[in-house]
């Protein structure tokens, strides 16, 4: 892989992350952003992974990477032991995104979060007009072979976020073709970002 070439959203991440920080990725596949990460900003990263295969994957790139699950196996980390938790495009397929959210601002000084936005208009008019639960870029699975089990909107999102007292330090949002804007309006964000990011705290 070149260490240069990642997804547009994967870019977002890592341009969050302050050089020669300590760094926990859950749900990091198979390591492309860990890798990214390592090799650009030379951080001290370490990775959990459900899936065995991409265990295998990060591993073999000498990445130090745990198989795990984390809406369990988060409680055993120490408060504030990584300067950034991240968790990408996983938050939906967890069974209890309240309290992994809650575990991601615990284990980090500071938490990176992304999913995919359901309220996106696409999303909104394929369910509309085909009265079928939509597939799309970032939803492509159908509704029996998904991973997805707790889909939500960037203002769910926000809501949840303030109702864990978690302050948001930054939330862009990106669309279908990949551009990247800050979320200044929720109702705007809601309906044209096809992602939500956000770089989070634990409000003191």
């Amino acid at each position: 892989m070149n260490p240069s070439r990642i997804r547009i959203d994967l870019q977002a991440i890592a341009d969050m992350i302050a050089p020669r920080t300590r760094v926990l990725d859950i749900g990091c596949g198979d390591g492309i952003l860990l890798d990214y990460l390592k090799k650009e900003k030379n951080i001290d990263g370490r990775g959990m992974e459900l899936g065995q295969s991409g265990v295998n994957a990060c591993v073999a790139q000498g990445l130090s990477v745990i198989q795990g699950d984390a809406d369990t196996d988060l409680d055993d980390y120490p408060d504030q032991s990584f300067d950034y938790a991240i968790l990408s495009q996983t938050l939906q397929a967890t069974r209890d995104p309240a309290h992994v959210l809650n575990q991601l601002a615990r284990i980090g000084k500071k938490a990176i979060v992304s999913f995919p936005n359901f309220g996106h208009w696409r999303v909104r008019w394929r369910l509309g007009i085909y009265g079928r639960m939509p597939e799309t870029k970032s939803l492509p699975w159908r509704w029996y072979n998904t991973p997805n089990i707790h889909l939500c909107t960037i203002r769910d999102f926000v809501a949840l976020a303030r109702g864990l007292d978690i302050k948001i330090e930054r939330a862009i949002a990106i669309n279908a073709s990949g551009a990247i804007s800050p979320i200044r309006g929720i109702w705007g964000a809601n309906l044209m970002g096809e992602q939500g990011l956000f770089l989070l705290r634990r409000t003191l």
